[in-house]
């Protein structure tokens, strides 16, 4: 743990174990900036002119993994996150806090822990209750990925009809999203969706019991794990799991579930993250099989 100047930002802590770093930026945030091997790419977006900036008087997506509150609504999902957070050494590790917001009365935790041994991030993300009223939210984990990859959605295993006649996915979708968009592709057992740089919005939400994403980026290969617990509330009818992109990035978001918080209560919502380098491209679904599931655990 060491802290360093990143992208304009003076005060930022850089995690690594010789092989892979993150930085945390401690002038906005609670963020990791960038995720990547060492003099290599970033996996994360940078967004051009929102790098080094504090103060703004509107909310900046900035790129890197970020942390709101769902649902999302305006303007508390949009709650500035443009000033100073503490840094809090951990074994491994760092912890962000974020000041109060002024609009929810809820205090922001990021913890993060990079495994000396391998190339595993393990990131917990806590909301805390500081307001004087119950507060019900959930904590919403959104990685902002740089363009030009593709995201790796695994599909549930197949069913028979004779074997079960009620449904087993449930999905969720938005009014800019229509599937003879190029950038999707539906397979018998994945869903890919690439970013590209001349095209607009498009999102769909999933209840995601299969428990990982993945993002290829060049020969990089990022994976994110998290739960679904079938007894929470998810927020957009169901959904612990959302997926966005437009012209300027692409997000891997998982979320928790939405909890009644009393005055100084708190609810945490955790993902794992893992990063592999020298992964061949996937174009067909044999190829995911080879090259990526060998590589999920």
């Amino acid at each position: 743990m060491e802290f360093i100047e990143f992208n304009g930002w003076k005060r930022n802590v850089r995690l690594s174990n010789g092989e892979v770093e993150l930085i945390v930026t401690g002038e906005v945030g609670p963020r990791v900036i960038r995720f990547g091997f060492i003099d290599d790419i970033n996996i994360f977006a940078e967004i051009d002119g929102q790098q080094g900036g504090v103060g703004e008087d509107e909310w900046m997506i900035r790129g890197g993994h970020r942390f709101w509150l769902a649902p999302e609504e305006k303007p508390l999902s949009y709650e500035l996150d443009n000033s100073t957070v503490e840094f809090h050494k951990r074994e491994n590790g760092v912890k962000t806090v974020q000041k109060v917001g002024d609009i929810s009365g809820v205090q922001k935790v990021m913890e993060i822990v990079l495994n000396p041994d391998k190339n595993e991030v393990r990131i917990s993300h806590t909301i805390i209750n500081k307001s004087d009223a119950v507060v019900e939210r959930a904590p919403w984990a959104l990685s902002v990925m740089a363009t030009g990859g593709t995201e790796y959605i695994p599909m549930p295993a197949h069913i028979s009809h004779a074997d079960r006649l009620t449904h087993n996915q449930e999905w969720s979708l938005w009014g800019y999203t229509h599937f003879s968009d190029p950038r999707w592709n539906f397979m018998e057992k994945y869903i890919t969706l690439s970013q590209d740089t001349q095209r607009g919005p498009t999102k769909l939400g999933i209840k995601h019991r299969e428990g990982w994403v993945g993002y290829m980026l060049q020969d990089k290969l990022f994976v994110k794990y998290f739960a679904c617990d079938e007894s929470a509330n998810y927020p957009d009818a169901g959904m612990n799991f959302e997926t966005f992109t437009n012209e300027e990035f692409l997000e891997i978001e998982s979320i928790g579930g939405i909890t009644k918080l009393a005055p100084g209560e708190s609810v945490s919502h955790q993902e794992i993250w893992q990063l592999h380098k020298g992964v061949s491209s996937c174009v067909t679904e044999d190829d995911i099989d080879c090259n990526i599931m060998s590589l999920v655990e």
